[in-house]
């Protein structure tokens, strides 16, 4: 059945990639947001993140930090949790769920979570005046048929009290491990919890309008690493330089600091400012930045003319603005008559399925776009949206290992209709749709599968991909000599 109020997302491999997709532009040439690569192990090897903030949700993602050991309000803090699991028993795609399964999972990530710190639950002595797992589990509101079946887990969670952990974790921290836990449980790689900073960073690449520095950064790196400064931003303004290193904010050392983290603290509104203390090669000793935020403008396409009058333009992600600053570009290209089209999605990620149907919408004069279909088998049709520009121009579409769900969407769709051939590697397939429900009190946002889609003639491609008309490998040694043989052949087949 289809879930209600649905803010439907298509992207692939949840947060890890979402956070990072608005990035790496600045020295990818030819295959911009490269740092999606060819395959899912050099995107895991290389995210980065960008130092902005969607401005609507900033003030609604402060979360509370409780100290363990220190009093804790259990039925607030597990509020979303018990949240989580009815919004799993009514939308993931697969049911039934077993609450069985969910239990475990929360288990296993508590004490994941602890013995990353060195927390084993066996080594902790409970006091006489302990509080049993029944009393938790009652303080903690479990719904009355699953108390049995959490049983371990508030025995875990008691001994987790009185562990020493000497503030380096919270009773917060705990919860989303937990909650995390539960989650992973299900086995959908898609389905996933983010936490408020995770919320925050993964609304960045799809919103295109934050409050912050303006740079590219590197999250991988042992301090936050600057890439590039965007033009014209502040963080430009202020003179910092590729590979900066970040080693304090506001004179907190950010030793040993995951790198989101470091983010959310250089995050903030416009008119704001922070000192950043910078580690720089050719500079001796580290020195101080004092940077103002600013309200920065992210552009998801871009587009030119290229040599033989072919329209070029490139969609870097499926973002809330990509739909009406495409329209722009196409506007603006077709008005130079053009010959051809090349329209380039490679290494873009996915993004909201509306999106996606307006992007395909603007080169499909009618018919289908996808079907949804529900896990009880149930289905949805999409329908090309009237008053497309570029419905009638010759084109053909780059695709990519780093082309994923949303691109797959419009890609699928020109291939079906024999609108455009697709040229390029195997896409990323990923072919299901998520939901991202808030959870109560801040405590970020539930990404749950609830369907899967087909292409037009219902063509399933998750974890297949889409097969191009003409592949054409592009190799590391070409895109180090920047030979982009994929564009090449596209202009060729446009030429020809």
């Amino acid at each position: 059945m289809k879930p209600r109020n649905r803010n439907i997302l298509l992207v692939a491999l949840g947060f890890a990639l979402v956070a990072a997709m608005c990035v790496c532009a600045a020295s990818a040439g030819f295959i911009a947001y490269s740092f999606f690569g060819d395959t899912v192990t050099n995107i895991l090897e290389d995210p980065a993140a960008i130092f902005d903030s969607p401005p609507v949700t900033s003030d609604s993602l402060v979360e509370p930090h409780t100290p363990i050991g220190a009093d804790v309000d259990l039925a607030s803090l597990f509020s979303p949790f018990w949240e989580s699991r009815v919004l799993i028993h009514e939308d993931f795609y697969v049911q039934p769920v077993d609450d069985a399964l969910l239990a475990q999972g929360a288990l296993q990530g508590l004490t994941t979570a602890l013995e990353d710190f060195g927390i084993y639950l066996d080594e902790i002595n409970l006091p006489a005046d302990a509080a049993s797992p029944k009393e938790l589990a009652a303080e903690a509101e479990t719904p009355t048929e699953i108390m049995a079946l959490f049983t371990d887990f508030w025995a875990a969670w008691g001994r987790a009290e009185y562990a020493d952990i000497e503030n380096q974790l919270t009773y917060e921290d705990l919860m989303h491990a937990s909650l995390r836990g539960m989650v992973n449980a299900l086995g959908d790689e898609h389905t996933q919890f983010l936490d408020p900073s995770q919320l925050r960073l993964s609304e960045i690449s799809l919103q295109g309008e934050y409050e912050g520095i303006g740079a590219w950064v590197d999250t991988t790196t042992e301090y936050l690493t600057i890439i590039a400064p965007m033009e014209g931003s502040p963080a430009e303004a202020a003179g910092l330089q590729p590979g900066d290193r970040v080693l304090a904010i506001d004179g907190d050392d950010m030793t040993g600091i995951p790198g989101d983290a470091v983010i959310n603290r250089i995050l903030g509104p416009a008119g704001s400012t922070l000192v950043m203390t910078i580690d720089r090669e050719s500079v001796a000793q580290p020195f101080d930045v004092e940077i103002t935020r600013a309200a920065i403008f992210v552009s998801s396409v871009q587009g030119e003319i290229l040599e033989g009058n072919i329209a070029y333009v490139q969609l870097f992600s499926f973002g809330a603005t990509s739909d009406r600053e495409l329209r722009n570009i196409l506007e603006e290209l077709l008005a130079q008559n053009p010959s051809g089209l090349i329209f380039d999605m490679r290494n873009n990620g996915g993004g909201f399925l509306d999106t996606s149907i307006q992007v395909a919408s603007e080169f499909i004069g009618d018919g289908v776009i996808l079907f949804e279909q529900f896990g009880d088998g149930t289905r949805q049709t999409y329908e090309a949206l009237a008053d497309g520009l570029a419905t009638q121009i010759e084109m053909v579409v780059l695709v990519n290992g780093g082309s994923a769900s949303a691109s797959e969407i419009v890609a699928g769709a020109l291939q079906d209709h024999s609108r455009a051939l697709l040229v390029g590697d195997t896409t990323f397939g990923k072919g299901s749709v998520q939901v991202s429900p808030l959870l109560s009190d801040n405590q970020g946002s539930l990404r749950i599968t609830i369907a899967h889609w087909l292409t037009p003639d219902e063509r399933e491609i998750h974890g297949i991909g889409l097969q191009p008309d003409v592949i054409v490998p592009l190799t590391e040694e070409d895109i180090a000599a920047g030979n982009d043989a994929q564009l090449q052949r596209a202009i060729e087949l446009l030429t020809q």
